[in-house]
């Protein structure tokens, strides 16, 4: 922890999570500031992102604090480093996690310089993680309310940045933090907690993404060669997917719903087929790339890890079978379903988030063979 005479700036969203991290902080007498991010330019026709709603909100606590009150537009750098990431990932076909790009080049960047900047040591955020420092080395842990631990979105963070940050609220069950901001008069101790793609906010994602990329229409089919239908773009799709593959009404064996299990990119055909657990949604081994080891060194070859390949799944005993400077082969104990490109592994030792990737390839039956039209 810093000493009391350093300062801590709070990235405040007007949450309660933030809020609360910002109280705990005051409450220990910490020097502290707020400063809330905008990070995206929202088009009033749709009512999205409600920035202005929530920066009163995040302002409305810091004076309740006594506490100095920043605001900094960050929707050009949120634009260049994390949306057009994320149109590109789509455009190949993958499903990207926006979350995570934000956390490493706005929250734990951008944010992090701008607030040095204004004579801050550290900052603080309202994230259910924790830190340690152990042999001169930060490690990230999961939060002990295992419910809201969100290690897995922080894990494309390093060494450098934990040293600089503070997760207060890590310590704490989600209840206990409502209950301190009730306690305290927060007006949004009981705000709902934000949910989805900010930029997307209440709109249907078909929409939306077809306002910045093209589909291309294609097949769907199932992997006995029979045609289906047509679909309208792959990257409407991804792996797992159960509603909205317009071919309702009809009927297969045993009347089971259909599941996308692979995109067959150079064809442009999407491939389904029925049953929850279709042996082409499942796989043991994947290769992940654009590494990140959150204490700046890999785990090694072979040690018995565990790992997620999408936030909420429990943990999945594994082992690193290969890596390189850039990329690694991941092998499962058991197979995991819907293991999807541009979606991120994230591994851990215990408590330890170590660190992960972004899946590019899985050894799922449509990986071994050739797919035609």
């Amino acid at each position: 922890m810093p000493g009391v005479s350093e300062k801590v700036m709070v990235a405040m969203s007007g949450g309660v999570d933030s809020s609360v991290a910002a109280l705990l902080l005051a409450n220990e007498g910490r020097d502290i500031a707020g400063m809330f991010m905008k990070n995206w330019e929202e088009d009033d026709r749709f009512g999205t992102c409600p920035a202005e709603e929530d920066a009163r909100d995040a302002a409305a606590v810091a004076k309740r604090l006594g506490i100095e009150f920043h605001t900094r537009n960050f929707s050009v750098e949120y634009w260049d480093f994390v949306f057009e990431e994320f149109l590109s990932e789509y455009r190949s076909g993958r499903t990207p996690n926006p979350d995570i790009l934000c956390n490493r080049e706005i929250k734990f960047k951008t944010f992090l310089e701008h607030a040095v900047d204004l004579g801050a040591d550290y900052i603080a955020t309202g994230h259910y993680a924790r830190t340690e420092s152990r042999d001169g080395r930060y490690r990230l842990l999961r939060g002990l309310d295992q419910n809201k631990d969100q290690s897995y979105f922080l894990y494309a963070i390093g060494h450098r940045q934990l040293a600089r940050t503070l997760f207060p609220v890590g310590e704490l069950p989600k209840q206990d933090v409502r209950t301190l901001a009730q306690a305290s008069g927060f007006a949004i101790h009981d705000k709902k907690d934000s949910t989805g793609i900010c930029f997307i906010g209440e709109r249907d994602f078909k929409s939306f993404l077809s306002e910045y990329v093209k589909g291309e229409a294609g097949l769907i089919m199932t992997p006995e060669g029979e045609q289906l239908g047509e679909h309208e773009g792959l990257m409407f799709h991804t792996l797992g997917q159960r509603q909205g593959l317009g071919i309702g009404g009809r009927r297969g064996q045993g009347d089971q719903p259909w599941y996308v299990l692979h995109k067959d990119l150079e064809n442009r055909v999407l491939y389904v087929g029925q049953g929850h657990d279709h042996p082409w949604l499942h796989a043991d081994r994947l290769r992940a790339s654009q590494l990140n080891w959150v204490a700046g060194e890999a785990p090694a070859v072979g040690t018995e890890l565990t790992a997620k390949v999408r936030y909420r799944q429990p943990d999945q005993a594994c082992r690193i079978v290969q890596i390189e400077l850039d990329s690694m082969t991941l092998e499962f104990d058991h197979t995991q379903r819907a293991i999807t490109p541009g979606q991120s592994v994230v591994i851990y030792a215990a408590d330890e988030c170590l660190g992960g990737g972004i899946i590019d390839w899985m050894n799922t039956p449509p990986m071994k063979r050739e797919t035609s039209t």
